[in-house]
C-alpha cells in the first residue's frame, strides 16, 4: 500500500466516525467518508483488546495485503476499517473472503 493511500491523521478518523456511514461484516466495520483529494485512502484500526502488539501488527499486515492484492477499483473516498475481536482468530482466507465481499458490495 502506497503512503498516499493511507489515512494517518486523527481528525480524518474522527470525521469518518462522526458520519456513521458504516458497513458491517463478520470481521470488521468499514466507515466510508468522501475526501477532497481524488485518491482512495485506507485507515486500519485494531484495538488493544485483540492481543499484544505482534498480533495486532499481523492483522494489519494481512488487511493491507488483502487490499493490495484484491485488484478492486475503489472510489476516491476514505475507508476506515475497524477490526472486530473475531478477526484475531480468523484465518487469512476467511478474512480475505469477508473483506472482498464487503468491498464488492460498496
Amino acid at each position: 500500500m502506497k503512503k498516499i493511500n493511507i489515512v494517518k491523521e486523527k481528525k480524518d478518523f474522527d470525521k469518518a466516525f462522526k458520519l456513521r456511514n458504516q458497513v458491517k461484516s463478520k470481521y470488521a466495520y468499514i466507515y466510508i467518508k468522501d475526501n477532497d483529494i481524488n485518491v482512495h485512502r485506507f485507515g486500519i484500526c485494531v484495538s488493544k483488546k485483540l492481543g499484544k502488539a505482534h498480533t495486532r501488527n499481523l492483522i494489519k499486515r494481512r488487511v493491507k495485503d488483502i487490499i493490495d492484492k484484491s485488484q478492486l477499483q475503489f472510489k476516491p473516498k476514505d475507508y476506515i476499517i475497524v477490526l472486530k475481536k473475531s478477526a484475531s482468530c480468523a484465518q487469512y482466507l476467511e478474512l480475505k473472503e469477508d473483506l472482498i465481499k464487503v468491498f464488492k458490495n460498496l
